[in-house]
């Protein structure tokens, strides 16, 4: 049996304080980069002679490759060092990011789309390892919530940054924005990082992530699709996507776990807190992503808003979530997650309810409060919950976790949106006018609020000890 130690995870030769920035930086940079690009995406069709569903493709393409990554993070951490994994990585998202602002034709800003996309998925996962092994199990809730809080301000900010940025200058705006972040980023990161991870050298498995590639890469375009309002399910793409997607996954699945050293580690779903705690962060977000997703087209659709309104809308939503974060972390490193979770998705399922009566007398105001106590909810579950998880595994799994709590993260967020927007599409109804449609929403809140007790009653079956009470074992 293999215990983590205090003495194993604290890492008293490394600063912190300037590591947590770089690592924040660089989680700020990746996720306001994404946000920024939805608003600009009309200025860009116009810009560039293309259709609008053709410059939807700026979004699929980058979600596909970061899903894509994520999943083989795991292997790239335990064959390169930290140091050089990250400012590859850092280092593709700053190329990705130059070759979009300067890009005179739609095929090379695709091509600068690939190499952020490429850059962020190995980010994300990185960043939450380098953190669990550098700081010790007792202060792993406050360094969560204060990436937490970079994760909920930059999506706060970007929608009407962006609005701002194409209505007053060149679409190329949102990328300049980002470019000379990341790559400050990426020079202070080349002094002061140091290699944290401890390298295995696991065998390059080439069907391995073929499979990983066209399992995750096929649920998450499947998934993606049929979140469009327009598709649905019985799309036929979408039916082939999801069937080739779920054929190979289970393939890539029973491979992983006959493989000695395996490019994703399914055994971790052995530890039972680890599989619960992901179990509700997926329920978690899906309710989260759901809404964000469900309340604009909602707004703008039916109830007459503009597009500015409804950013405007969700902001201080996004913002009080940011706020929470460094709140909820500091309160999971004396209490434990459990009892977060049980309070914030109590909120969630209720607030969530609260948004299945809506009509067309629905007020901004109403909306808007609704919507931020949704997102203080959900606060007290996101980053607690993920810390107590991965809390369970040993440091040589660490890699593991994180790879595989990013990769559901984002399976949770394209099925929920699928799901949800289905709903509203599917139970709508068209002869009744605004009330009609109104109808498919509050059905789809029904349903999220369904998936939110399903969460909330697997929230009192997380272990109460604080943490650092119990060690990982393997």
């Amino acid at each position: 049996m293999e215990k983590v130690t205090y003495e194993e995870e604290n890492q008293p030769n490394i600063k912190r304080g300037p590591l947590m920035a770089v690592l924040i930086s660089g989680a700020f940079v990746a996720i306001l980069n994404q946000t920024l690009l939805g608003t600009a995406l009309p200025k860009i069709a116009e810009s560039l002679h293309i259709n609008y569903a053709a410059a939807q493709w700026l979004q699929s393409i980058f979600m596909l490759v970061n899903g894509i990554m994520i999943p083989i993070t795991a292997f790239l951490i335990e064959r390169f060092t930290t140091r050089g994994l990250f400012l590859t990585a850092m280092g593709s998202f700053a190329l990705g990011t130059l070759i979009s602002s300067i890009a005179p034709t739609f095929e090379v800003l695709i091509s600068g789309r690939i190499l952020q996309a490429a850059g962020a998925g190995i980010m994300m996962p990185l960043m939450q390892t380098i953190m669990f092994l550098v700081y010790p199990v007792d202060k792993r809730g406050s360094a969560m919530g204060m990436f937490g809080l970079v994760i909920a301000f930059a999506p706060a900010i970007g929608p009407t940054l962006s609005g701002y940025l194409v209505e007053h200058f060149p679409w190329q705006s949102v990328f300049y924005v980002v470019l000379p972040i990341a790559v400050i980023d990426l020079i202070i990161a080349y002094f002061i990082l140091k290699n944290v991870t401890e390298r295995t050298f696991p065998k390059v498995d080439v069907p391995s992530i073929m499979l990983s590639t066209l399992g995750f890469g096929g649920l998450l375009y499947g998934f993606s699709i049929a979140g469009n309002p327009d598709t649905g399910f019985a799309n036929q793409n979408v039916i082939i996507s999801l069937i080739i997607g779920t054929i190979t996954l289970v393939w890539f699945i029973i491979r992983q776990l006959k493989l000695k050293q395996p490019i994703l580690e399914f055994r971790i779903f052995q530890y039972k807190v680890f599989t619960l705690t992901t179990a509700i962060g997926m329920i978690a977000f899906m309710s989260m992503i759901g809404g964000a997703v469900i309340l604009p087209i909602m707004m703008q659709d039916m109830l007459g808003f503009t597009p500015l309104e409804s950013g405007l809308m969700l902001l201080p939503g996004a913002i009080l979530m940011g706020l929470m974060n460094p709140i909820t972390g500091r309160l999971f490193d004396k209490f434990g997650a459990r009892y977060l979770s049980i309070i914030g998705l109590l909120i969630v399922v209720i607030t969530t309810f609260m948004f299945s009566n809506l009509t067309d007398d629905t007020t901004f105001l109403y909306l808007t409060v609704v919507n931020a106590a949704r997102m203080f909810g959900i606060a007290m579950v996101m980053m607690p919950v993920t810390t107590a998880g991965l809390n369970e595994l040993p440091r040589r799994l660490m890699p593991h976790g994180t790879a595989m709590n990013n990769t559901f993260r984002q399976m949770a967020g394209a099925i929920g949106t699928a799901l949800l927007v289905s709903v509203m599409t599917t139970r709508a109804i068209p002869e009744q006018g605004v009330q009609g449609a109104l109808h498919g929403v509050n059905v789809s809140f029904i349903v999220a609020g369904i998936l939110a007790i399903a969460g909330w009653i697997l929230s009192f079956f997380i272990q109460s000890g604080k943490p650092g009470e119990k060690q990982a074992t393997s």
